[in-house]
């Protein structure tokens, strides 16, 4: 029968080791599903990697193109034409 777990050996500091048993005890939990949770919780927080279309990828040629052109306005003109130009903060009176 495989198995159905592979191990690891990591290095981590000692700071950080004592930590992991601080927690291990308090939560009456191995090493290892520290990790794993540890583990699980980082891959999820990660943004998915995912290819372009080929309409984004046209998309993308295209602004590159207009940037290249100089077809661009600025955020503080783009700011300015709408009227949202952050406003400066001013001293309070008394």
């Amino acid at each position: 029968m495989p198995r159905t777990t592979s191990t690891l050996t990591i290095s981590v500091p000692p700071e950080m080791l004592d930590e992991l048993e601080r927690v291990r005890r308090e939560e009456h939990r191995t090493r290892s599903e520290l990790m794993r949770e540890a583990l699980r919780v980082y891959f999820s927080s990660r943004i998915p990697e995912r290819t372009p279309t080929a309409a984004e990828l046209r998309a993308i040629r295209r602004g590159r193109a207009a940037f290249a052109r100089g077809d661009y306005v600025t955020l503080d003109e783009l700011r300015h034409e709408l009227g949202t130009a952050p406003c400066r903060s001013r001293k309070k009176s008394a």
